[in-house]
C-alpha cells in the first residue's frame, strides 16, 4: 500500500510552513495532492517526484 503524507508531514519535509504548502496547492505549484473526505493528501510517490523536478530545474 502506498503511503500518503499530510499536509503537515510535506511542510515538515521540506522546511517550510503549513501555510506555504497549502498555497503551493492553490496555485498548482507544488506537488500532485487529493482528498479522502475532508482531509488533504499527497501520495509519498508524488511528493518525491515534484521534488526531483524541482532539484533537476534549480540545477539547470
Amino acid at each position: 500500500m502506498a503511503r500518503n503524507l499530510t499536509t503537515e508531514e510535506v511542510a515538515e519535509r521540506f522546511r517550510t510552513s503549513v501555510e506555504t504548502v497549502r498555497y503551493w496547492r492553490h496555485v498548482g505549484k507544488g506537488p500532485q495532492s487529493f482528498k479522502v473526505g475532508r482531509r488533504v493528501l499527497y501520495a509519498l510517490d508524488d511528493v518525491e517526484a515534484w521534488e526531483r523536478a524541482a532539484r533537476e530545474v534549480s540545477v539547470a
